[in-house]
């Protein structure tokens, strides 16, 4: 190769501009370390401080059957309280708190999403990227609309901000994240974080956390780590029992 085309090949390229570089396997850390930061930024650009995560299941339909739209509805019913009086609503230039935040995609997380938008709070969604296409819901505020990449960092930021969990039904992924924030306050590596399981009955069915205890398999005292509740208000009432820190809205 001639000296006049070294500029040609993609070694002379800078570093940040070199999209196969970026991408390969030795960039992983980096590439891990940019979504952190990257959600950080924008994070703190809308003065987020703290968030209230809601959870439950993508399949969820507003038009999906009794059961389906009173959970649904349940969900959108609660971002709307949530964000009225949790502190997400802010004149531009004070920290908002406990802002309704999701993983993002359609059913019980677009459902809280479009709660707090009735409230005229901004919302985050923390979208994930997978083989099929998952597009973010239409109820996000967009300048919080994420995207990851790693499962990883998107359940960092799920819980980094988050100072209460409230889980609707869902399937996998709804109980995965039940799980990782229940097992953060049982062992003390994470802050205490309120946990509110909505429609006892579907959770009373779907996971027997008292046969857990009787086998020795948790210990008593973690179910006080959580409540269980059927409607919005006593979702809210019941996130205040166990703690739940709101600011003195002025």
């Amino acid at each position: 190769m001639a000296a006049d085309d070294q500029g040609d090949h993609p070694v002379y390229e800078l570093a940040a501009l070199d999209q196969e570089f970026i991408l390969g396997d030795s960039m992983r850390g980096a590439r891990f370390m940019m979504e952190y930061a990257k959600a950080e930024e924008y994070l703190r650009r809308e003065r987020v401080r703290t968030t209230l995560v809601a959870f439950g299941s993508a399949r969820i339909r507003e038009d999906g059957g009794e059961w389906q739209s009173r959970i649904y509805n349940g969900a959108r019913t609660f971002g709307r309280i949530a964000s009225e009086r949790g502190g997400a609503l802010c004149d531009g230039t004070g920290w908002r708190d406990n802002v309704i935040t999701t993983g993002g995609g359609p059913g019980v997380m677009e459902a809280a999403n479009r709660g707090a938008r009735d409230a005229g709070a901004v919302t985050i969604g923390f979208n994930i990227q997978l083989p099929h296409e998952q597009a973010p819901n239409p109820y996000i505020t967009p300048q919080l609309s994420f995207q990851f990449h790693y499962f990883g960092m998107r359940k960092m930021h799920l819980a980094m901000r988050a100072r209460a969990l409230v889980i609707f039904p869902g399937g996998f992924g709804t109980m995965d994240e039940l799980f990782e924030l229940l097992t953060l306050s049982q062992t003390g590596k994470g802050h205490h974080m309120p946990v509110v399981l909505y429609d006892r009955a579907f959770w009373n069915r779907i996971v027997n956390f008292e046969a857990l205890a009787e086998a020795g398999m948790i210990n008593p005292d973690d179910l006080k780590l959580f409540k269980f509740a059927d409607d919005p208000e006593e979702t809210w009432e019941s996130l205040l029992d166990l703690g739940l820190d709101v600011p003195e809205i002025i």
